[in-house]
């Protein structure tokens, strides 16, 4: 399987926890704190998770 196939279907897994556990995760990744879903990613996969979180929350925390 690809890097980017397994960070894309990481990313998939963890977004279908909702809003509060993706933040939850960003903030674990940040404090390099275990995160059980990713476990087995090498650490460029794991910056790539991180970024994607990242990107996609940033649409939901945008202020109108």
């Amino acid at each position: 399987m690809s890097n980017k196939l397994r960070v894309q279907q990481c990313v998939e897994a963890l977004c279908l926890n909702g809003c509060e556990a993706v933040r939850a995760t960003i903030l674990a990744l940040e404090a390099r704190l275990p995160v059980v879903q990713i476990d087995g990613l090498a650490a460029s996969e794991r910056a790539a998770v991180l970024e994607e979180l990242k990107a996609i929350m940033s649409v939901y925390d945008r202020a109108d």
